[in-house]
């Protein structure tokens, strides 16, 4: 598919965006011009049967992640009576693991100390969890949880190499955490901090309510340039080349972004309300899940012109994707309780 839009474009959004960043503060942030945050659309019935294979979870899948250093998928319950249910699975075998990494059916679920709302890679072995007034550090091999307090309503983080966390809050703060949980600095000025990117030195927040994504001064402890995002932008995903993919769900559209400083480099159509993100490094490949289609599309990102390089039927309602880095397979969780669905790298390859 041929990118449009232009460097002229993505400046004038900078331009715009760039002077609301600068001059928003913690007393002014709720006046600033939201709008609703976008959500996945509402997936009709299936017509056609997933690819791969598709195991019977039996819960709504809310999140799903595969953890680097074990392997392991994480799979975190939609929202349902504020659930606290935490899923770890065997990628290769589709079976629960107890927090032995014994397989044990009797030990199904990991219960959290309160409702998480994403999940994000930490440390090697951990995956961090973001939640009300906290964030929670689920250790895979033990299954131990352990809880870093946040002054807020916490919807975003992201772990960097030297053990900072950055943690994004639903008043529009982002905070900085050393290693040992102290904050070390705040900045405020967003409607929301809804996903976090750390591409190098830099980090750039997504605003669902504004529909934005914007790069931190931290140098300044201060916001700095911001570009529209889409009509309604919900997530991103970051990768080793430092851009951003982000998933313009009302917009139909993926828009890819590199910082420092902040600019739109790639625009293009997808269409059906995409949503969840997931990127292969194998093929340098980003995967969108398509909520209004049950579909997967992937798109080679290599040669700076995106390419749709397959699609393929999901499980219905697929809000959450992964990737399992040592295999290059393809994970899709069922909102609506439909199941977990596995599409091996092979089976891609020979476009099955």
């Amino acid at each position: 598919m041929r990118p449009y839009g232009s460097l002229p474009a993505a400046l004038a959004g900078v331009a715009v965006l760039a002077l609301i960043a600068g001059c928003s503060s913690a007393s002014d942030s709720d006046k600033l011009e939201t709008r609703p945050a976008a959500t996945a659309a509402v997936a009709p019935e299936q017509s056609a049967h997933p690819a791969g294979d598709v195991w019977g979870l039996g819960n709504p899948v809310g999140g799903l992640f595969a953890e680097a250093a074990t392997g392991q998928l994480v799979a975190l319950e939609a929202s349902r009576d504020n659930s606290r249910m935490l899923f770890v699975i065997d990628p290769v075998t589709f079976a629960r693991l107890d927090p032995t990494g014994a397989p044990n059916e009797q030990m199904r679920t990991l219960l959290l100390p309160a409702h998480g709302v994403g999940l994000a890679q930490g440390k090697p072995g951990e995956v961090l969890i973001p939640g009300d007034h906290r964030i929670m550090r689920v250790d895979i091999a033990s299954g131990v949880t352990t809880e870093v307090p946040v002054d807020g309503d916490a919807r975003s983080v992201r772990y960097r190499d030297d053990g900072t966390l950055f943690v994004g809050t639903t008043d529009g703060k982002v905070r900085e955490l050393s290693p040992d949980g102290k904050v070390t600095d705040t900045i405020s000025g967003l409607a929301s901090a809804d996903a976090l990117a750390v591409t190098g030195n830099h980090v750039a927040v997504l605003d669902r309510r504004q529909t934005s994504l914007t790069q931190l001064d931290l140098g300044k402890d201060r916001l700095g340039l911001a570009l529209r995002a889409g009509d309604g932008a919900t997530n991103l995903i970051t990768d080793p080349f430092g851009r951003i993919t982000v998933a313009d769900t009302a917009g139909d559209e993926l828009l890819v972004y590199t910082a420092g400083p902040l600019v739109l480099r790639q625009r293009f159509p997808v269409g059906s309300s995409p949503y969840a993100l997931a990127y292969d490094q194998r093929s340098d490949t980003v995967w969108v899940t398509c909520t209004q289609s049950n579909e997967v599309v992937g798109f080679d990102l290599s040669t700076g012109i995106p390419k749709e390089v397959g699609r393929y039927p999901t499980v219905r309602q697929p809000n959450s994707v992964t990737i399992d880095e040592r295999t290059g397979d393809l994970f899709v969780g069922s909102a609506t309780g439909d199941g977990l669905q596995r599409i091996r790298a092979d089976q891609r390859k020979k476009g099955q």
